[in-house]
């Protein structure tokens, strides 16, 4: 069995689509098409449905999934292996937006200049996501909110760093942030996100209370809709935050225990435990 037909076949579950993975593996849909249909034979079941322009992976393709991810890991290590600084493979990294923005481009520039062979895929969403995705071994490591639970044995919790609860307004709303809140359009950084749980704590402490315009987990959004004058919000204060939103004005809230922390989630059990702790190094290196 060819290995390289595995990675295909973990492809098209990850990116949903045939046509989807062919673009990430570089080859055509008809080559991803005949390496599955190759898979197919030689294991005698059917591996995805097609429904549209997408592929489900059947209950026999998903059982398949925990070892073929496992091989894949275990021949992409053998280059690892045989570099004796541990600086060579490739690492599939979840991150949230802000992080994607603030910490990453820095990042990735001092591990092209470090470790130009570790072949990096990056992959957005949100912390409640990319910590399903990580659990499915999908991800080798996550950049994400802390989350609001105790973490699994199996997982290893690194905290990067931590950035405060703000207060952010349009340059024209002089108010306070009470009288702003309760007078002004208020749009709300989603209540139901790991991050945004810090906010509704706030408000409760501070018995603020608020009729949202929308909620929102994007908090790149938030900053534009207050920079265009929609209303004001409180959310964390990311690096990067007044780069794409300069008409605001950002209060901080100078109180600890609101502090938004940002971590990296990587297993225990890793292949990859150097490379990972070669990137902690960098992020800890950061001005954050």
């Amino acid at each position: 069995m060819d290995v390289r037909f595995l990675k295909s076949l973990l492809a098209v579950i990850d990116k949903g689509s045939i046509a989807d993975a062919a673009r990430h593996e570089n080859l055509t849909s008809s080559a991803v098409s005949q390496r599955i249909q190759a898979l197919e034979k030689e294991l005698g079941v059917t591996l995805f449905s097609r429904i549209g322009h997408s592929a489900k992976p059947t209950e026999s393709c998903m059982r398949l999934v925990p070892r073929a991810r496992k091989i894949v890991q275990e021949i992409q290590a053998l280059k690892t292996d045989l570099d004796p600084i541990g600086l060579t493979g490739e690492l599939r990294i979840g991150a949230i937006s802000t992080v994607l923005t603030g910490l990453i481009p820095s990042l990735l520039k001092k591990l092209m200049a470090q470790a130009p062979d570790v072949k990096l895929s990056i992959i957005p969403g949100t912390s409640a996501s990319l910590y399903e995705r990580l659990m499915a071994e999908e991800l080798d490591l996550v950049i994400v909110v802390n989350p609001p639970f105790d973490m699994p044995k199996m997982v290893k919790k690194v905290t990067l760093y931590s950035e405060p609860l703000a207060f952010i307004k349009p340059k024209s709303v002089s108010l306070s942030i009470k009288e702003a809140m309760q007078t002004v359009p208020y749009i709300q950084y989603d209540p139901h996100s790991w991050g945004g749980r810090l906010v509704t704590e706030y408000l409760e402490g501070e018995k603020i209370i608020v009729d949202p315009l929308c909620d929102l987990d994007g908090l790149e959004a938030i900053a534009i809709l207050v920079s265009e004058g929609v209303g004001v919000s409180l959310v964390p204060y990311w690096k990067g935050l007044e780069k794409i939103a300069n008409n605001i004005v950002v209060h901080c809230v100078d109180i600890k225990k609101y502090q938004r922390e940002i971590v990296l989630l990587y297993p225990v059990q890793t292949i990859n435990h150097r490379l990972i702790n070669f990137l902690v190094s960098l992020v800890n290196g950061e001005e954050v």
